[in-house]
């Protein structure tokens, strides 16, 4: 029997450390949830940018004295990976500050993600990836079907936490996506009189344009149980119906996120009706694309790794994907379109628009 050389045990030594990361990287997003349960980042937000101690922190979030040394090593994980700042001098009791990270879990921050990290790491979707590799040998649709027996949206038409925790999460995400599309993407609402958001949840994403661009008359398609949950307040018209059957007419249709969550084939159905929604090119119809594209020989890591996060995500809970810009261009073709201008600068997110 061959005995490893040295160089190979390095070798493995090094792959074992590699493994272990990757092994343990639920912590970080469990510690992240803790956190924000326990309410850390409202209280630094609070204090106005001035740190807070670690004795201090642990009597802010009333937790026991024999709990603080838990406390700061769960603090110094995150400040290690970036989600804090410690900024005491050598010696100094612990003192921290938010991050950019942090700043976006305060809770009253309308662009805050930390709905978006409830859903995800409720044990209703995470039950889901439990099921991966079962579901590769099984008939079901995706991992959450073989956890579940029905998929997300149908449990989330069924259960009133799920759908109230779905809804708050597309809000937060949109919100956070619309000023930056207000902001960045303005010449793409030139000329726009009318516009549809298919799949716009609870409205946030439509409320923001319709502000921004007051000319422009919005509404809203979504399930009848989703746009239920939306607030009635005239800035936008929510109407209860299914995108697979019908799109109201509209100079433009925005979809954020929704082709994603779908089949190519499915896709094509989708973007078939937004084609019957808009009027001619000539007269300045068009489909508003906010999705992903994925780029892998990008030198942007963490976007690139975000992308293809996503895309697991879309497989094992919905049955969609992430696509790059040769899938989508087929899609497109299928669909009865003829050109289409893509354009970055919407976080890992692109605008594409898509000409009839």
């Amino acid at each position: 029997m061959a005995h490893p050389t040295e160089d190979n045990v390095e070798e493995e030594v090094q792959a074992q450390v590699l493994v272990w990361n990757h092994i343990y990287q639920f912590i970080s997003s469990m510690s992240l949830k803790s956190v924000v349960e326990l309410g850390i980042p409202d209280v630094l937000h609070r204090n106005e940018g001035r740190p807070i101690s670690l004795s201090r922190l642990a009597s802010l979030i009333s937790i026991p004295p024999n709990r603080t040394d838990y406390l700061r090593r769960l603090m110094r994980m995150l400040v290690f990976t970036g989600c804090f700042a410690n900024v005491s001098k050598e010696g100094e009791e612990e003192k921290y500050v938010l991050t950019p990270v942090s700043r976006l879990l305060v809770k009253d921050k309308d662009t805050g993600v930390s709905p978006f990290l409830f859903l995800e790491m409720d044990p209703v979707m995470q039950s889901s990836w439990q099921s991966l590799g079962k579901w590769f040998h099984s008939d079901q649709p995706t991992p959450f079907a073989k956890a579940h027996g029905v998929e997300v949206f149908e449990m989330a038409g069924r259960s009133e936490s799920l759908n109230r925790m779905f809804n708050e999460a597309m809000a937060c995400d949109s919100r956070l996506v619309a000023k930056a599309l207000v902001e960045q993407h303005r010449d793409a609402f030139v000329g726009v009189k009318s516009l549809v958001d298919v799949g716009g949840g609870t409205g946030s994403l439509a409320a923001t344009i319709a502000k921004a661009f007051p000319s422009i008359k919005c509404t809203v398609l979504d399930l009848p149980h989703v746009v239920a949950d939306a607030p009635k307040d005239g800035v936008v018209e929510l109407v209860g119906g299914n995108m697979f059957e019908h799109v109201p007419p509209a100079d433009a249709v925005l979809l954020k996120t929704v082709l994603h969550d779908w089949s190519d084939k499915d896709c094509v159905k989708i973007l078939k009706q937004c084609k019957k929604a808009i009027p001619p090119k000539e007269k300045g119809g068009k489909v508003m694309i906010l999705d992903m594209i994925v780029n892998s020989k990008t030198d942007d890591h963490k976007a690139t790794e975000n992308q293809l996060f996503l895309d697991m995500l879309m497989m094992v809970n919905v049955g969609g994907r992430e696509r790059e810009e040769h899938e989508w261009k087929k899609i497109f073709t299928e669909a009865g379109f003829t050109t289409y201008k893509p354009t970055d600068g919407t976080g890992l997110l692109s605008l594409i628009e898509l000409y009839p």
